[in-house]
């Protein structure tokens, strides 16, 4: 078990927690991150992009010009795709970009992004994330205070919505559960805070 500083909201010091090493600590495995990321990414795609082909652009019924004899280059219709404002060859069409990947990958791909921050000390862990009111400025003042930096992933281990709004206009600050954080996320943030409860929650699933 991996030892980690927990601190309060304020910076100050909150004691120690112990996580363990099989998400905390792991030596990261590029290969497995980069296959999660494109597996992520490719699935957010729609897929809904379309080109009309020679069949669907309207006209082109008649022959241009009569086969030979004319010194040009034969042609058949005005909307082959050499011709302005004809069909689009090998274009694409709606397809699904979704891929999957087996669920020790997908486990090996997190722990490695978690370890990767933690080994970076990127990794910040908060002894409570709460507030009373829906206050931006309060939870500013925190990502302050914990040193985080621009772009911060933040988790917590329940849905709280005054925490949750609290941070939403803050720029390049993205709100999660313990249990919908993914390997794009991690990654992404160049700072990773979580609550401690959400913290042993990671360590318990992943380990």
């Amino acid at each position: 078990m991996a030892n980690f500083k927990v601190v309060t909201m304020t910076g100050a010091d909150a004691g120690e927690i112990e996580l363990a090493d099989s998400v905390f600590a792991l030596e990261p495995n590029e290969a497995v991150m980069h296959a999660a990321v494109r597996a992520y990414l490719l699935n957010q795609r729609q897929g809904t992009q379309s080109t009309l082909t020679r069949t669907e652009v309207s006209g082109g019924g008649k022959k241009p010009w009569r086969q030979k004899g004319t010194g040009r280059a034969r042609q058949g219709s005005t909307r082959s795709p050499q011709w302005t404002h004809g069909g689009v060859a090998l274009g694409p069409k709606p397809r699904s970009y979704r891929t999957d990947l087996n669920k020790k990958v997908r486990r090996l791909a997190l722990c490695s992004a978690l370890s990767g921050k933690a080994a970076d000390s990127a990794l910040v862990i908060v002894d409570s994330i709460t507030t009373d009111a829906y206050k931006t400025r309060t939870m500013v003042n925190m990502l302050s205070a914990v040193g985080a930096g621009k772009k911060v992933l933040v988790v917590l281990d329940n849905v709280d919505e005054k925490v949750i709004k609290s941070f939403a206009n803050i720029p390049g600050v993205k709100t999660a559960q313990y249990n919908t954080i993914n390997v794009y996320d991690v990654l992404n943030a160049d700072t990773f805070v979580a609550s401690k409860e959400a913290a042993v929650k990671i360590s318990e699933v992943y380990a």
